[in-house]
């Protein structure tokens, strides 16, 4: 179900009051008649009326985000925008609105598009966990969108690939707007940050006096500050001190307080021009750039009682407080406590553009079609992700018995505060370039008929995406076990924060020493460490997957009325061709390897939408279709990533099946006036070839076993769902 809840505050009020009086007491003194009603609508209720109105109108499943004016999207994030669909959910990462899902499938499972052409995606470097097809929102400023379409019933001549649903974000269009300019500037608060932060944009179009040409520019600047106080758990393991507590029972694994900041930069500028010499022909050409810059830095204070590497946890006996199966409470000896600070900035840069020219003769339409974009995630020089990690070994006494809406009791018998207790440990240095290219040219026609059959449409794409991801990793343990103080101060310093958590009551650690966030790097990372070669944990983490797919549809509109009530709607098949490679490197013995795997696949689409308008205001819909998601670009890779502080790793499988799955949908809408909507539909999804996690042991060379986690097709699954909406 979708609720919302909208505040609006009215500094104007007053001034309307005293405005109001006024008229009334002239009128009073002229002798005219007085108005008897003044109604005052706000223009964010013509942004829900567009947006039911555009439903309300279109031959398939369909919901929409519209901007109120130029710059005044309902939201400062688009994905936090389309929180307004119902059916969609927002991933947030640190406050941000970041990926999108669609009736319960993840981010992968959807098809974003801008201004209705497919868009490279940007990657999730920060940690190094490379995610896929995933479309980080966070790219496109908000101030730039006119609208937001999420398609959830495609036909035919939609791009194939989403389980989930189609997205299309659309920008202002110069012919649209005609000639005007605006800009905005404002300024945000962020108490936990204690900082205050400028945002200004700018757009400015012009509509010649003929109306036949239109020129629109635009630009964002957009600063922000962020803090985020976490403590985490990942996770319990089974039987970890059996010789202490018997087997069947459960002990926690890391726990980890971290206070993680973020400066974050938007710069964004877009171009759109639009000749229309006729009625017949409208050539429009648009492109956007921008440039995020995330200046992460995060402090942590890992607290590992399973971790071996250094020393051997031991359960003191006695101590424990079991309930069920899971020890809550409890004393653990040789525990390792790791101060890190985590630093890099992550630079996301993204440019799309596309030029279309539609002629229309007659009952004739034809278009033409090319769209490129470039998304690039990267560091830059010097600023990759640096992990500085300092230690000591002490017991741990645990409490998690409070429950999930109180801190843990987490206590040592060493004082976390003072760097005489610190021995040093590993430096990590990692570099991460992700380049994703998508370059489309299609060609569609149309002819309109009068009848029952009232439009046939014809189409062929070419689309090439290419995703190039290159990883280096450097851990030196040159300090490995020298005391902290013997560095120098200038390694180590207080915590820059208070108030961790202050809101919560609990003894655990709130404060700790603070490891620099340069000077491991300026004496570690030195010139003959970067010119080391590339490493056999380097060429497994680097992979490229090159996608080419081909495409036609036919698709047949109809009209008609069954005992009185029109019917209209759409059937249509759609022909996918799919040739990838996976390329990577495995490691022969301690040789590294270069290896290809092809794969071709077809599919055929079918879809049917069909609207029955029951009378003026109610509207039901049914539709079906078949439909593909390929997997994603990561889970086909040949490429094994191996975590460095747990023995686990992921990798890609290059023989994975795309996603298919068959949809059936059925709404009623209900629009008793312009600003009032109340709909409901029922979904079904019959999902083959599922894709699913699978773990098995395998051996690293210097780690030992490590679980690696990869993806198989795991047979059927099945999604069934109802949504309901009121505005």
């Amino acid at each position: 179900m979708s609720l919302m809840y909208r505040r609006v505050l009215c500094l104007g009020a007053v001034s309307f009051v005293a405005l109001a009086t006024a008229m009334e007491t002239q009128a009073a003194e002229s002798g005219a008649a007085l108005v008897d009603e003044i109604v005052v609508t706000a223009s964010y209720a013509k942004s829900l009326e567009a947006a039911a109105t555009l439903k309300r109108a279109a031959n398939y499943g369909l919901d929409a985000v519209n901007a109120e004016d130029i710059g005044k999207f309902p939201t400062r994030n688009a994905a936090d925008a389309l929180q307004l669909v119902t059916g969609v959910t927002v991933e947030k990462q640190r406050g941000a609105g970041l990926y999108v899902s669609v009736r319960g499938l993840g981010p992968q499972f959807q098809n974003v598009q801008l201004n209705g052409r497919s868009i490279a995606v940007n990657d999730l470097i920060e940690n190094g966990g490379a995610r896929g097809r995933q479309f980080r929102f966070e790219v496109l400023p908000s101030e730039l969108i006119s609208q937001i379409e999420v398609v959830k019933t495609p036909s035919a001549e939609m791009d194939d690939g989403a389980l989930g649903g189609n997205i299309n974000i659309k920008t202002f269009k110069p012919l649209e707007l005609g000639t005007r300019a605006a800009f905005s500037v404002r300024q945000t608060y962020n108490d936990v940050r204690k900082k205050t932060d400028p945002a200004v944009s700018g757009l400015y179009s012009w509509k010649s006096a003929d109306g036949s040409l239109g020129l629109m520019a635009s630009g964002l600047y957009d600063d922000s500050h962020g803090r985020t106080d976490r403590l985490y758990q990942v996770g319990w393991n089974l039987d970890r001190f059996k010789n202490v507590l018997g087997t069947g029972f459960y002990t926690p694994s890391r726990t980890r307080p971290t206070i993680e900041t973020e400066h974050r930069t938007l710069k964004s500028g877009a171009f759109s021009a639009q000749w229309q010499p006729n009625s017949d022909f409208q050539t429009d050409f648009d492109i956007l750039t921008t440039r995020l810059d995330v200046a992460y830095d995060e402090f942590g204070l890992d607290i590992y009682p399973d971790d071996t590497t250094f020393a051997t946890p031991v359960f003191v006996s006695g101590s424990q407080k079991i309930v069920g199966n899971t020890v809550q409470a409890g004393t653990i000896n040789n525990v390792r406590w790791m101060a890190s600070r985590e630093t890099s900035l992550n630079r996301h840069d993204l440019t799309a553009g596309g030029l279309k020219q539609t002629w229309t003769p007659g009952l004739w339409t034809f278009t033409a079609e090319f769209a490129m974009s470039r998304a690039r995630s990267y560091h830059p020089a010097g600023r990759a992700t640096t992990r500085n990690r300092i230690a000591f070994f002490a017991p741990l006494s645990y409490d998690f018995s409070r429950g999930y809406q109180s801190i843990p009791q987490l206590t040592t018998t060493v004082d976390y505060t003072k760097p005489a207790n610190f021995v040093g440990q590993a430096f990590d240095y990692t570099w991460k370039d992700s380049r994703d290219s998508d370059d489309m040219f299609r060609v569609d026609g149309s002819h309109a008929f009068d009848g029952v059959l009232t439009k046939v449409a014809f189409g062929a794409e070419y689309h090439h995406r290419n995703r190039d991801y290159r990883r280096r990793d450097w851990v030196l343990n040159t300090i490995l076990n020298t005391p902290l103080t013997s560095l120098g101060s200038d390694f180590y310093g207080p915590l820059p924060y208070s108030g961790f958590l202050s809101d919560k009551s609990g003894n655990t650690p709130r404060n700790w020493v603070n490891p620099s966030s340069t000077a491991f790097y300026k004496l570690l990372y030195t010139d003959a460490v970067a010119a080391l070669p590339r490493s056999n944990a380097d060429y497994r983490n680097t992979f490229e997957v090159d996608e080419k797919i081909s495409g036609a549809y036919l698709r047949g509109d109809f009209a008609l009325d069954v005992q009185s009530v029109p019917i209209t709607g759409n059937l249509g098949v759609r022909y996918a061709k799919t040739k990838q490679v996976a390329k990577g490197t495995l490691i022969n013995g301690s040789t590294p390897v270069p290896v290809a795997y092809p794969k071709t696949y077809d599919n055929w689409l079918p879809s049917l939408n069909i609207k029955a308008q029951l009378n003026d205001d109610l509207i039901m819909r049914f539709a079906a279709s078949r439909v593909v998601n390929r997997p994603n670009v990561t889970d086909v890779a040949p490429r094994i990533t191996v975590s460095r502080d747990s023995p686990t790793a992921s990798g890609g499988n290059p023989g994975l099946e795309a996603f298919l799955a068959t949809q059936l949908d059925a709404s009623i809408e209900w629009y008793p006036n312009a600003g009032t909507a109340l709909t409901a539909a029922v979904f079904y999804k019959k999902l083959d070839d599922y894709i699913t996690a699978t773990n098995t042991t395998i051996q690293v060379p210097s780690r030992g076993d490590v679980l690696l986690s990869t993806q198989v097709n795991g047979g059927e699954a099945k999604v069934k769902g109802l949504e309901i909406a009121f505005n």
